[in-house]
């Protein structure tokens, strides 16, 4: 298993965009053959800041995810929303 954390700088007036397409899709992706885990947080200092962590069985999950009509649909409606270019992170629990 691993752990993926994305950040994602949302322009300010649209969080709740952000918010919607998050909340109507969340359930599609943690069904998503190996995902076992998929959060959401938001920056206590800056509230236009957002993390997801999703927990993947395998590293070849997240690719095939990441290559699905799901992952496309959702992407092209979110970055679309960034103030600022989104960095993302694969680590191993230790």
């Amino acid at each position: 298993m691993f752990i993926r954390i994305v950040k994602m700088n949302f322009k300010a007036d649209k969080t709740d965009e952000f918010l919607s397409i998050f909340n109507t899709n969340k359930k599609k992706i943690r069904n998503s053959k190996g995902c076992s885990h998929l959060e959401l947080y938001r920056d206590k200092t800056n509230p236009s800041i957002f993390f997801t962590y999703s927990y993947w069985d395998k590293e070849q999950d997240l690719e095939n995810y990441r290559n699905s009509e799901l992952f496309k649909a959702v992407w092209a409606k979110t970055k679309v929303l960034f103030n600022d270019r989104p960095e993302a992170w694969s680590v191993d629990r230790i």
